[in-house]
């Protein structure tokens, strides 16, 4: 277990990078839309550009883990958000190179997630893995908490430009660190040639079946709420307390970052209640599907709550504890459809979840961007905004909690719960 937990890890810090590149163009928006004389939809079709073949790099890499092992994958991956950052730090680049560097950015970082999954599980057996799993999504709250009082502080002193410079430097060092300390898990299925001189994990099943299982739609709809209400908050949250609250900038980067800080606990905790109830051996009081869909449900009464009074009192606990409720669907979900799909094809079903639920990172920032702007006052445009998301997460959660049923789904699909062996041999790399 030791080599398994110093893999998890390194990949939380390949997570935290991810989130901090996501997250350097939202604390930098406003100096950026001055900078650049944009308005807020020009801005948000900037941060969407990240997602424009986010979704597309997600699915078409995932599908490259039947024949090419993680490792060098991820490598591969972090190298790539270097060279689309650094560009940023010279004077000359304007807003059409920002947009450039966002889709290079997106394309690089959309397949993260999955992959990162898919490696981390092939050291994990099926019951284990939901802790390890939520550990790699508290990198997303760790990455928007250190980056926004670190990125703030570099946006004030060294300029916007700088802060994509030091991300793309840290990215740098994190695969140097790759290079040299990741391997493959014992439980990684086999790939390409490998695959085919080999019986390990025959087992396969039509594809269609289960993407179009209610276990996967569900779990990919609620995700997707999840993260549009995710992205909504890395993109708008600054503005929106510095426009509307009246925050400046280091106030509200430290309440984002504390509202991450919120996520990554409420990530952690269900992550270990998971792996306790695992050790346990004991039947869940609850279908995983349904208590990650109540706690969704919550989530989106929250943002109502947040987005529609006018009492800090009130809106700040919101933020800071009920809205984080709905990251627990990602990692329900991505162990969910782990659960669902045999090993090798494992890296695919995860790839095809991020396809979907990243849409929302390509629609709330357009979305959002444009109900602000068109609305009367910008106050009244955010408010509409976070009824929206409040919208999506309810659906979403109840949605889950009615039809998100992994181990019946598998069971119907005919998939047995550890398809893997534990005396698998590692793989060298």
């Amino acid at each position: 277990m030791r080599g398994a937990w110093r893999t998890t890890w390194l990949l939380l810090a390949f997570m935290v990078v991810n989130f901090a590149d996501k997250a350097v163009l939202g604390l930098a928006g406003p100096e950026i839309r001055a900078d650049f004389g944009i308005t807020r939809a020009e801005f948000g079709t900037a941060q969407s550009a990240f997602f424009a073949l986010f979704s597309v790099a997600a699915l078409g890499v995932a599908a490259l883990t039947k024949r090419i092992r993680t490792t060098p994958l991820l490598l591969v991956l972090a190298l790539l958000w270097s060279a689309a950052q650094l560009p940023m730090v010279w004077d000359a680049a304007g807003f059409g190179a920002l947009v450039a560097t966002r889709v290079l950015l997106g394309a690089a970082e959309g397949p993260a997630s999955p992959v990162a999954m898919h490696h981390v599980h092939g050291w994990f057996p099926q019951r284990e893995r939901t802790l390890p799993t939520a550990v790699l999504l508290v990198g997303a709250a760790i990455g928007v908490a250190v980056a926004s009082p670190v990125l703030s502080w570099v946006i004030s002193h060294q300029g916007w430009r700088w802060s994509f410079g030091v991300v793309g430097l840290v990215g740098l060092v994190w695969a140097v660190a790759w290079r040299l300390w990741g391997s493959e898990g014992p439980l990684a299925p086999s790939v390409g040639k490998e695959a085919a001189g080999t019986a390990q994990d025959p087992l396969t099943v039509p594809l269609r079946r289960i993407l179009l299982s209610p276990t996967f739609l569900t779990a990919a709809f609620g995700s997707f709420a999840a993260y549009w209400s995710m992205s909504t908050l890395l993109t708008w949250a600054p503005d929106y307390l510095e426009s509307v609250v009246g925050w400046d900038l280091h106030r509200a980067s430290t309440m984002v970052g504390a509202g991450a800080l919120a996520n990554g606990a409420v990530l952690l905790v269900h992550g270990l209640l998971s792996r306790r109830a695992a050790r346990r051996d004991a039947p869940p009081r609850l279908p995983v599907g349904a208590g990650a869909g109540i706690l969704v449900t919550l989530a989106g009464c929250a943002t109502a709550v947040y987005g529609t009074t006018d009492s800090l009192a009130v809106k700040v606990p919101m933020m800071m504890g009920p809205m984080a409720l709905a990251m627990v669907m990602l990692t329900v979900a991505a162990t969910a459809c782990s659960r669902i799909a045999p090993p090798s094809q494992r890296g695919v079903v995860l790839g095809v979840l991020t396809f979907v639920y990243a849409l929302g990172g390509i629609l709330s920032p357009l979305v959002l961007g444009a109900m602000v702007d068109s609305a009367a006052t910008v106050s009244a445009g955010y408010e509409h905004g976070w009824l929206l998301t409040s919208g999506l997460l309810v659906t979403g959660g109840v949605l889950a909690a009615l039809f998100c049923r992994p181990e019946r789904t598998a069971r119907k699909l005919g998939v047995p719960e550890t398809s893997e062996t534990a005396t698998a041999v590692p793989v060298a790399h």
